[in-house]
């Protein structure tokens, strides 16, 4: 493992973690997969191994870690073949907490931070909507306050813990008349009257529960605001770097864990007496493969770097997505052809892992939409900056 950026207690925390999911996990997993249903037992599990936990202060339960834990957390979660569960796992910290660890008040950190750092509630983020997936400025759900509480009505879709979740960090209009200036995120719980669950039938990820939800009439307490009004784009915009490079992450893990299963099952398959590791064609495509992997993984673990020193990474994590998502659907898909047959049978784990990747450029915004941030930052110029903590004018900045 690379030593520029994992020290010895990474290490050791690796395999700690990887003990626990070979002993914890694993054995649960297919039951998980054919249910769609994820138990809440391992919730509390992860939670009492401090999981949840590694980047949240000590102040709230947390661990107070550096990004390469989260890092080694993603890499394992994938490495065990199930990218609902992992999904399940990475939404709740890397997207729900994520905004309450950065953007909530200290009465909103004890009410759900440190619950959700114990396991003992699931959280989810809620962006995207049936009429608009990453148009964030062009959503319709409205938030209007009313004396002490928001009236909330609207939808949203592909919300991941969104059925057996607890509560959901929401993004709302405020201000429908003022475009992104007028977005707003309340904490929500998810079992108030007026929200609707609909489980939505993926092809991958099948142990997770993707929601479609409505909010009707929805009744918020005032005090579940996040931050002030107006101030929603900018958390969201700051949060999408964050999320994207955790998908690059998992891409790169799970091209990491199809090329170590074909290359063991390689070298185990003969024909016409030797071991199909030792034909040129396929020795070399494995090569071309596992380098694309490489990059993408240095180059990931680079940007965690940056973002560990405070950089504003929304460049790189942007490309981290972009890169990694399409490099690894072609590694599961050239490493399922490794196996032959055996590769299109579900006893093995390649099938799934192919229905679990293609989510890999389409969710936390397509690579079609990735390619023109990019393009705007590569060849216009523009500039994106971070949310200005402490003001109503709490939005990224695009100069």
């Amino acid at each position: 493992m690379n030593g520029i950026y994992f020290t010895e207690e990474h290490q050791l925390f690796r395999e700690s973690l990887k003990d626990f999911l070979q002993k914890e996990v694993v054995p649960h997993l297919e039951k998980w997969e054919e249910t769609g249903t994820i138990e809440r037992f391992i919730w509390k599990k992860f939670g009492e191994m401090g999981y949840f936990g590694l980047a949240t202060p000590e102040a709230y339960d947390g661990m107070g870690l550096d990004l390469f834990y989260t890092a080694i957390l993603l890499e394992e979660l994938q490495k065990i073949n199930s990218g609902g569960l992992a999904a399940a796992i990475w939404a709740h910290v890397y997207l729900a907490m994520t905004h309450l660890n950065k953007n909530a008040n200290d009465d909103q950190k004890k009410r759900y931070l440190v619950p959700s750092v114990h396991g003992e509630k699931i959280g989810c983020l809620g962006v995207t909507e049936p009429f608009g997936g990453s148009d964030v400025a062009g959503m319709r759900t409205t938030a209007i306050r009313k004396g002490d509480n928001y009236i909330v009505n609207g939808s949203k879709t592909f919300i991941t813990n969104g059925v057996y979740g607890d509560y959901i960090i929401l993004a709302a209009k405020t201000e429908p008349s003022m475009g992104n200036k007028g977005i707003s995120i309340f904490i929500v719980d998810l079992k108030s009257e007026g929200v609707t669950a609909n489980k939505l039938n993926k092809l991958g990820w099948r142990a997770s529960d993707t929601a479609e939800l409505a909010f009707d009439n929805v009744i918020v307490p005032a005090e579940n605001l996040i931050g002030e009004e107006g101030t929603g784009f900018g958390f969201i915009m700051e949060a999408f770097a964050l999320e994207r490079l955790v998908m690059g992450i998992n891409a790169h893990a799970r091209a990491e864990y199809a090329l170590d299963y074909a290359l063991q099952y390689m070298s185990e398959r003969e024909t016409f007496g030797k071991p199909i590791n030792q034909y040129q064609a396929l020795r070399h495509k494995f090569v071309d493969l596992y380098a694309d992997m490489d990059i993408c993984r240095q180059y990931n673990y680079s940007v965690v770097h940056r973002m560990e020193k405070g950089e504003y990474v929304v460049k790189e994590a942007t490309i981290s997505k972009l890169k990694s998502t399409k490099m690894a659907d072609e590694v599961i898909y050239n490493c399922l052809q490794f196996l032959g047959g055996y590769g299109y049978i579900e006893d093995y784990p390649m099938a799934r892992m192919l229905r679990d990747s293609r989510l890999g450029p389409i969710g936390g915004g397509t690579s079609e939409i990735l390619k023109e941030i990019i393009s705007k930052i590569v060849i216009d110029k523009k500039e994106y900056r971070p949310a200005s903590v402490g003001t109503n004018k709490k939005q990224e900045i695009l100069k």
